[in-house]
């Protein structure tokens, strides 16, 4: 082994035990099918306080359902699964995590300007009423942090397919989140808007915000990560840490971090 593959393993090891030691989302050896068929066979991961996850593999490896599966969207058959140290089936401080679903359009046909929105990723921190001026700073840190602050009055409907993205990660931040679970944010993404979105995680990670965001690429969120996690059907294959990510960043084709697609599968 080379020295910066033995730099790697020394800098993913010490990840993984800090993030054992403060986690903000552990799972262990969680188990959950899809249907019938098993799709996570034993996933260990924790993520721990102000620490950039990312979990790469190919297709039907697992990452889309363990990602929602840590925010409770699909139901675990085994394993245990805590959020900021409580089980997920007894966690109910929602506000406390940010969630940003798989590409889709902002306002799912419904129509609504950026703003509301945006808005609505203040809910779980508010009763019913009108926004206090706490959540309107909050919507509009939000909304310039992903540079769409000139954007605010018009209709989610005029965006581009990346701008969409954008209105969908300021709705999570808006909740002032201190967890940030985010599935593939730059697919599709044109390459302004991935400059944008990652210097919008610069600025949460920089404040300790933690986050596990599902990538097929890391592009210009590698400088960001302190980790990677493969997963290859169901399970963890291999964790790589920041000598390897930079080696990435600088060769991005030299070692596939990804298996081939395999079509018609889940993830």
């Amino acid at each position: 082994m080379t020295d910066g593959h033995t730099a790697a393993a020394r800098n993913a090891a010490d990840a993984t035990v800090r993030a054992t030691a403060h986690p903000v989302l552990s799972l262990r050896g969680v188990t959950a099918s899809l249907g019938a068929r098993p799709v996570l066979r034993g996933i260990d991961l924790a993520v721990g306080r102000g620490e950039v996850v990312a979990l790469l593999g190919a297709n039907g490896s697992g990452k889309s359902t363990t990602v929602r599966a840590a925010v409770g969207q699909v139901p675990t058959s085994g394993g245990e699964l805590e959020l900021f140290g409580t089980p997920l089936r007894r966690f109910r401080d929602w506000h406390r995590v940010g969630y940003v679903p798989q590409r889709s359009t902002a306002a799912a046909g419904v129509p609504a300007t950026v703003r509301e929105v945006v808005a609505s990723g203040r809910l779980a921190r508010r009763r019913l009423g009108p926004l206090g001026r706490g959540d309107r700073a909050a919507v509009r840190r939000a909304l310039e942090l992903v540079g769409l602050a000139d954007r605010a009055r018009d209709s989610v409907n005029a965006l581009s397919g990346g701008q969409h993205q954008r209105v969908l990660i300021a709705r999570a931040l808006a909740g002032e989140p201190e967890l940030l679970v985010m599935d593939e944010p730059l697919a599709g993404v044109d390459l302004l808007s991935q400059g944008v979105l990652a210097e919008a995680l610069r600025e949460q990670t920089g404040e300790g915000a933690s986050v596990l965001l599902v990538l097929h690429e890391l592009g210009p969120l590698a400088p960001l990560i302190d980790r990677t996690v493969v997963l290859h059907d169901g399970r963890v294959e291999r964790v790589e840490g920041t000598a390897h990510l930079h080696d990435q960043a600088c060769h991005p084709h030299a070692d596939s971090l990804a298996e081939p697609t395999r079509t018609g599968l889940l993830t």
